[in-house]
């Protein structure tokens, strides 16, 4: 039987006391029922996923800014719908509904805060991997700076997503050369790209997770034709892969 990944789906909203609220069997089939809706009407489907650890507490806040932002303007122009997945504390891993709402997607953002544990990428990787069997989606994108598992076993789960035509663009913060090296190497297996999150230049990071979003409703083709400095980046990332 096939291994499916431990992430209930969620909309992430704090509850009193800053617990994470829980929802019940009828709040979970009427998300999944909303993700099935929102893709049907959707050209693009993207998977942000978050590192929530302590490590990330000093660029939390402009992080989620900069993010939110790129999806507000990207859904104003194009069909893309959009999940939210996060990691934090002990085990604890969550995906919300789809939305095609960039203030929607601000709005879970802004009730997520930090909190100390380890890194549980592979769970996302295999979260995309069950997601995409359901629907299609168009790309992932991975932001974190720490990396504390197997790589081997990141490695398998992006290849796999790589042969199912989903990319992960990793956006790297800080500079953890393991960490480093494995994004690299997420990014090669699953025909993405790896890029440095600079917190001293938040208008590239925009551009280009803009780019991320054009491919994925769009394309090589909506790239090519829009043209900007982001795309043609993109473009060399994705020249050693698959594209159509």
């Amino acid at each position: 039987m096939k291994e499916r990944s431990k992430i209930p789906v969620r909309n992430p909203t704090t509850a009193k006391g800053g617990a994470v609220a829980r929802s019940s069997a009828s709040e979970i089939s009427s998300f999944l029922n909303q993700a099935k809706s929102a893709a049907n009407g959707a050209k693009g489907r993207v998977v942000l996923a978050l590192d929530a650890t302590m490590s990330r507490q000093p660029t939390w806040d402009m992080a989620c800014h900069i993010q939110a932002e790129m999806f507000k303007a990207v859904s104003k122009s194009t069909p893309l719908s959009m999940q939210l997945v996060y990691f934090r504390g002990s085990g604890e891993c969550r995906a919300s509904r789809w939305v095609r709402s960039g203030d929607d997607l601000a709005t879970m953002m802004s009730k997520i805060d930090c909190r100390a544990g380890h890194t549980q990428i592979n769970k996302v990787l295999k979260h995309a991997i069950d997601e995409n069997a359901n629907l299609p989606i168009n790309a992932l994108v991975y932001i974190g700076d720490a990396m504390e598992e197997n790589p081997d076993d990141l490695g398998h789960a992006a290849a796999q997503l790589g042969m199912r035509k989903v990319p992960v663009f990793v956006f790297q913060e800080g500079h953890n050369n393991l960490a480093e090296a494995t994004f690299k190497e997420v990014a090669r297996l699953s025909s993405g790209g790896w890029f440095r999150f600079d917190r001293n230049a938040p208008n590239v990071l925009k551009d280009l997770l803009s780019s991320i979003a054009i491919y994925a409703t769009g394309g090589i083709k909506a790239l090519q034709l829009r043209g900007a400095r982001s795309d043609k980046l993109l473009l060399e990332k994705l020249s050693g892969g698959r594209r159509s």
